[in-house]
């Protein structure tokens, strides 16, 4: 009985890796992948294996990827650069990715509407994006790089936080999406005379990253 039950979850988690496999095509900036073992998959279907801290840091992520996805989903339509529409694709197959963790453990979680956080700290970024993200084409991207700054500077902290291997083997891929996302910004914003100063992660982090090729983030 344990073999059979065994078999299934490993099914519909595979089923769930191939449909975000699919959703992230080679114009969504990063190649995003998830990598499941048996033995993770399992864990994670017991409701025990997973600590509050883990809960918590899975739906705050849920909400500051929609957070990426929502501003570029904006600054596309308000600039129409093919680097938000892109990226705003890859940041839907990272929502996805925390949403079906979410969905593997059991949480309860909701995804508001576009624009819309429960996260009152998310939320004020959220408006205060789309109000600098208007007045020009290099502030639209600087607030690319801010996002995903601050997005490789919590995902880093979340992964010293768990000790859920799973957990960590996504965190990292999103992280590797985060890099090759900032690098994506940096070039734009050098193409147009602009310039970013790291605001959450080190300057010698940053200038790692933009000066390294974009990963194949598996």
């Amino acid at each position: 009985m344990k073999t059979t039950v065994k078999k299934i979850i490993y099914f519909f988690v595979m089923i769930s890796f191939v449909i975000i496999a699919n959703g992230c095509s080679e114009d969504s900036e990063d190649a995003f992948d998830l990598d499941l073992s048996q033995d993770d998959t399992i864990g994670l279907q017991d409701n025990k294996t997973i600590s509050q801290t883990d809960t918590d840091a899975l739906l705050f992520m849920l909400e500051e990827e929609k957070l990426a996805r929502d501003t570029y989903s904006f600054l596309y339509e308000k600039w129409g650069l093919n680097q938000f529409a892109n990226i705003k694709k890859s940041e839907q197959t990272h929502i996805d990715a925390i949403e079906n963790l979410l969905k593997q453990n059991e949480i309860s979680y909701t995804i508001l509407p576009e624009g819309v956080f429960s996260n009152d700290e998310l939320q004020a970024h959220y408006n205060t994006f789309k109000e600098d993200g208007v007045k020009s084409v290099i502030d639209a991207l600087k607030i690319g790089a801010t996002i995903e700054d601050l997005d490789i500077k919590d995902l880093e902290n979340y992964v010293s936080q768990t000790s859920n291997h799973t957990l960590i083997n996504v965190y990292q891929n999103l992280i590797c999406g985060s890099r090759n996302h900032l690098r994506s910004f940096i070039k734009g914003l050098e193409k147009n005379g602009g310039t970013y100063t790291p605001q959450f992660i080190t300057q010698e982090a940053f200038n790692s990253i933009v000066n390294s090729s974009n990963e194949q983030c598996k």
